[in-house]
């Protein structure tokens, strides 16, 4: 049984690293840290973490990095939206026609 209680179809789209997510959260950039708190389902920061070290190994690290990466998360909440409504039904906010609610601006990149 898994640990989670993920129940939308994300391990057909994705494979969930290992590791411990409160620490993984922790050493990533402030930017991201803000996106993933507004990220629809869990965003699994231990996988947002691997993703970091790639994209600092392809951009360098800073901001184009960070900006590449915040690009790549909301591509896969849209990814993860359409799973769950291939499964299942649509999502309130999808339903309702309106925006996923977020906490507004975060850190300047």
């Amino acid at each position: 049984m898994p640990d989670h209680n993920d129940e939308n179809g994300r391990d057909a789209l994705w494979r969930r690293h290992e590791g411990d997510p409160w620490a993984a959260f922790d050493s990533l950039p402030p930017a991201i840290r803000h996106r993933l708190m507004e990220h629809a389902y869990d965003p699994w920061p231990v996988n947002a973490l691997h993703l970091w070290r790639h994209y600092k190994r392809v951009h360098g690290p800073g901001p184009r990095a960070e900006r590449a990466l915040l690009r790549y998360l909301d591509y896969c909440e849209r990814l993860e939206q359409d799973a769950f409504i291939t499964c299942r039904a649509p999502l309130p906010h999808v339903a309702a026609k309106v925006s996923i609610q977020r906490y507004g601006e975060g850190p300047k990149l």
